[in-house]
């Protein structure tokens, strides 16, 4: 099983070598860990190991539950000035100020270079989120999901933080949409819908003589609606004919929507919008983004308190790496342990 080091017990065996930085194994498979061996870990910054089902006595390994930490008050209070930054400068947009861009930066990049913080409360971003305001929240959210999914795909910083900025800037043509569409209550209507579309264009033109936005992320803001199939907007474009920076804001953009609530729509369960966004690779995504995204998302999942379908709450203490959506719950109620993938009714329908 794959489990975090702060989840180790001594007696932990290894099932493969630990790789470092530098390609050299750090341990050996089949190593029994000792509480030195366990800090060497935690010291390295080792993600997660893979160890036997049982310790080195033969018991069963149960691994350690550690309480998910919640975002700090300055973390919260900074993204919020800068949920409140976007909303003013929507405001000037619509009204037809030309983009500042060096305000822009001032206001996002500190935000983005938070990415201790990020790491911590990426998986529950969506609970900031309001009805009222959820157009601005969500800018900042997906700017967020990206910067991290970027850099979790191995792009430099400066590349990561560039994709960060087309996430926050890929919505900004929605102040040329008609207010009335823009802000509506319920479900847009066919010709409202395709006023939508064009969203992107627009937002590709406000900021398309702009120096310090690079190439790449201004295909990622033109492109972010297409999908890999085709059936996608503006342009219909198919597989590689779609910038990379356009498929990771595609699939940041798509589960921030679905897991926050709006007036016209319920927020979703974060891990049913995973189940949907792994049965999409195939067809409109970009299968290796939404693998990486799942990976980094759910692997963050492990001790945060859930609640089940069935009104039940309890931790999650392990995840299934062929059903990462169906892990293993422990109830409050008992300490009783439920294998969700063996429960095929049950799902996890909130993250408390």
């Amino acid at each position: 099983m794959r489990v975090k080091p702060s989840q180790l017990v001594p007696g932990c065996i290894l099932l493969n070598d630990v790789i470092g930085k530098t390609d050299q194994p750090i341990m050996t498979k089949q190593t029994v860990l000792s509480k030195k061996h366990i800090t060497v870990l935690k010291k390295f910054l080792v993600d997660y190991v893979d160890v036997s089902r049982k310790l080195n006595n033969g018991e069963v390994f149960e691994p350690a539950v550690h309480e998910t930490k919640q975002p700090s008050a300055s973390f919260l209070t900074h993204y919020l000035s800068v949920v409140d930054a976007y909303k003013n400068l929507f405001t000037g947009w619509q009204n037809n100020v030309p983009i500042d861009m060096a305000s822009i930066r001032n206001t996002l990049m500190p935000l983005l270079e938070r990415m201790t913080d990020i790491t911590r409360v990426v998986h529950t971003l969506h609970r900031y989120a309001t009805k009222k305001d959820y157009f601005f929240h969500h800018g900042v959210s997906v700017a967020i999901l990206s910067a991290y999914i970027g850099k979790k795909m191995g792009y430099s910083k400066g590349e990561w933080l560039q994709l960060g900025l087309a996430g926050f800037l890929s919505d900004i043509g929605m102040a040329k949409i008609r207010p009335d569409i823009r802000f509506k209550t319920d479900v847009l209507n066919d010709a409202e819908y395709q006023e939508v579309k064009k969203h992107p264009i627009y937002s590709y033109r406000m900021i398309e003589q702009q120096p310090t936005v690079s190439h790449a992320a201004k295909l990622g803001i033109l492109q972010h609606h297409e999908r890999v199939d085709g059936s996608g907007y503006p342009l219909g474009l198919k597989k590689n004919k779609i910038h990379r920076f356009a498929r990771i804001i595609a699939v940041c953009d798509i589960y921030h929507a679905m897991i926050s609530e709006r007036y016209y729509k319920d927020k979703q369960s974060p891990f049913l919008v995973i189940d949907e966004l792994h049965r999409e690779q195939f067809s409109k995504l970009d299968p290796q983004i939404v693998q990486t995204f799942i990976e980094s998302l759910i692997n963050l999942s492990t001790g945060v308190h859930v609640r089940l379908s069935n009104g039940q709450t309890g931790v999650i203490v392990f995840i299934q790496p062929n059903a990462p959506t169906r892990p293993i719950v422990k109830l409050d109620a008992n300490g009783d342990m439920i294998a969700l993938q063996d429960n095929p009714d049950l799902f996890i329908a909130e993250t408390l």
